[in-house]
């Protein structure tokens, strides 16, 4: 069975329709990762499933664990085991990062200064969240909390995002480890959607699965080494032409992109 299931789902943002149609699932413990252009849906899709403010669901549905969530508040889905590391992660002034990580933690059996010395962010769990983090700091920071959440479904928004090639490496590191990636694919209970432009994570972290959104359509999915090779040599160029086969055939041929 799926642990998480999408329906015939449109969403809008901003007054705008951004997703079209989405049919999407993902197994326990399997990892997709979901290349496309900017501002093709992808952050979209991460939102709708955790149901961020501003993001509406006008159509279909989303299901985790069985049940419809489509209607849940953010807080109810976390609860149930859904965590997202943000592409921009906020500064939160006033608000120590050990004070979060105290009120996230998925139970009390086990070490924080383990997983934050594994992170290097020892000495940042007094500061204020991300308040004047670099970088890199700030997708540490982001993944430590995962570390400590334990969540079943991790969404990550390009997680290479702005960050060099240690951190990089740090980063996945942490994320290998939450996703079980040293057990057989069949003892593994987390699963994980990974965002990427450029797919460099790819380089760092195995995904089961590939998916490509362009202009809020999912086109297809396959092997995430032969999409990866065909984006790095021809970019999204044959992407947008499928796109636009798909959408002169929603429209009847009449509309051009």
């Amino acid at each position: 069975m799926s642990l998480l299931d999408i329906k015939g789902l449109n969403v809008s943002a901003g007054g705008h329709e951004i997703l079209k149609g989405i049919d999407f699932s993902i197994e326990e413990g399997r990892t997709t990762v979901i290349f496309g252009p900017n501002g093709s849906g992808k952050s979209t899709l991460m939102g709708a499933i955790l149901g961020l403010p501003g993001i509406t669901v006008t159509s279909g549905t989303i299901v985790f664990k069985g049940r419809d969530i489509t209607d849940l508040p953010v807080h109810e889905r976390a609860r149930m085991g859904i965590g997202l590391a943000f592409q921009y992660p906020p500064a939160v002034k006033g608000v120590r990062l050990s004070t979060l990580l105290d009120n996230i933690k998925d139970n009390d059996n086990f070490d924080l200064h383990v997983y934050s010395e594994m992170l290097n962010m020892d000495q940042y769990l007094d500061r204020d969240i991300n308040l004047g983090f670099s970088g890199g700091e700030r997708k540490r920071s982001e993944i430590l909390q995962l570390m400590v959440q334990r969540p079943d479904l991790l969404l990550l928004d390009e997680p290479e995002s702005g960050v060099d090639i240690e951190n990089i490496s740090i980063i996945s590191k942490a994320l290998s480890l939450i996703l079980e990636k040293d057990k057989p694919l069949r003892k593994r209970r987390r699963s994980a959607i990974i965002i990427t432009h450029t797919g460099y994570i790819l380089d760092y972290i195995r995904a089961d699965t590939a998916c490509v959104i362009v202009g809020g359509y999912i086109l297809g999915c396959g092997s995430p080494s032969e999409i990866l090779a065909e984006i790095r040599e021809k970019g999204y160029s044959q992407c947008m032409e499928c796109y636009k086969d798909m959408v002169r055939g929603d429209t009847g041929g009449e509309q051009e992109t």
